[in-house]
C-alpha cells in the first residue's frame, strides 16, 4: 500500500520535471553557403571599413559616424536575414503534409521576415537613448558633443542589439540570460560581449595626458568597439559557441 502510494506520488513530479521550459538554447547561423560565406565574410567587411575610415573619423567623428551608420544598418539586416533564425521561429507550426488527393493548404511556417527585421530595428532606436544615458553616466560629455555620444551609441545598438531583438525578440528569458551575462555563447551574444568589452578597453587611452588628435571623443570608443564586436562574434561565438561563462555548454544543459 504504502509502495503503491509513493509510486502514485511519483508520477506527478516527473511530469512536472518534463514540463519545466529548455533552457535557452545558443543561435545556430542557417545551414546554407550562402549564409556562411555572409557570417565569415560580414566581420572583415566591418573591421576593414572601420580602419579604412579611421582618419576621417579622428578627423570629424560625428560626420564620419552618421554617414557610416546607414551602411552599417543594411549589413546587419542582411546579416540578420540571412544567416539568423527570427525570433519564434522555433515554436513555428510546420505545414501540413497533404493528403492524396488533397489540395496543399497554405499555413503559415514560421514569424514573417519583414515584419521581424522592422520591429528589431525599431527596438534598436528604442535603445539608443537608452545606450547613450549609459554612455554619459559612465563619463562621456554630457553637455559637450552630443550628437557624438548619440551616433556613437547608435552604432553600439544596431551592432549588438539588433541582432538579439531578431535573434530573441523581447523574450524575458532571453533578455535575463543575456543581462545576467550567462546565456549560451554564440554569435549573437558573443558580438555584444566582445563590442562592450571593447567600447571599455577604447574609453582607457581618452583621459590619459599624451595630446594626440585620435584620443578625441569617440574615436577610441568606436574603434574599440568594432574590433571587439569582430573578436566577440568569430572568436567567442564561434570558437566557444554553446559554453556558458563558467557554466555548462548549451548543449550539456539542453
Amino acid at each position: 500500500m504504502s509502495s503503491g502510494a509513493a509510486k502514485a506520488q511519483s508520477g506527478p513530479v516527473t511530469d512536472s520535471k518534463l514540463s519545466k521550459p529548455s533552457p535557452l538554447q545558443p543561435v545556430a547561423i542557417v545551414d546554407t553557403p550562402a549564409s556562411k560565406a555572409i557570417s565569415i565574410g560580414r566581420p572583415a567587411v566591418l573591421l576593414s571599413a572601420c580602419l579604412f575610415r579611421l582618419p576621417a573619423l579622428i578627423e570629424d567623428p560625428a560626420s564620419t559616424l552618421r554617414t557610416a551608420l546607414p551602411i552599417v544598418v543594411a549589413i546587419q539586416i542582411v546579416y540578420a536575414i540571412a544567416c539568423l533564425s527570427p525570433a519564434g521561429s522555433q515554436q513555428a507550426k510546420p505545414a501540413r503534409k497533404a493528403r492524396p488527393g488533397e489540395r496543399r493548404k497554405q499555413e503559415a511556417t514560421g514569424p514573417n521576415l519583414v515584419v521581424t527585421t522592422i520591429l528589431s530595428l525599431l527596438l534598436t532606436a528604442i535603445a539608443t537613448p537608452a545606450l547613450h544615458l549609459v554612455f554619459v553616466l559612465f563619463g562621456a560629455p554630457f553637455l559637450d558633443h552630443t550628437e557624438h555620444t548619440f551616433l556613437c551609441a547608435a552604432h553600439l545598438s544596431i551592432l549588438t542589439a539588433f541582432p538579439v531583438f531578431y535573434a530573441h525578440g523581447v523574450d524575458s528569458e532571453a533578455m535575463l540570460a543575456i543581462a545576467g551575462a550567462y546565456a549560451p555563447l554564440d554569435e549573437v551574444f558573443g558580438g555584444l560581449l566582445g563590442a562592450v568589452l571593447g567600447a571599455w578597453l577604447g574609453a582607457v587611452p581618452i583621459p590619459l595626458d599624451w595630446d594626440r588628435e585620435w584620443q578625441k571623443w569617440p574615436v577610441t570608443i568606436v574603434v574599440g568597439m568594432y574590433m571587439g564586436y569582430v573578436l566577440g562574434t568569430k572568436g567567442l561565438g564561434t570558437v566557444f559557441y554553446g559554453k556558458r561563462l563558467g557554466g555548462p555548454s548549451g548543449r550539456e544543459s539542453g
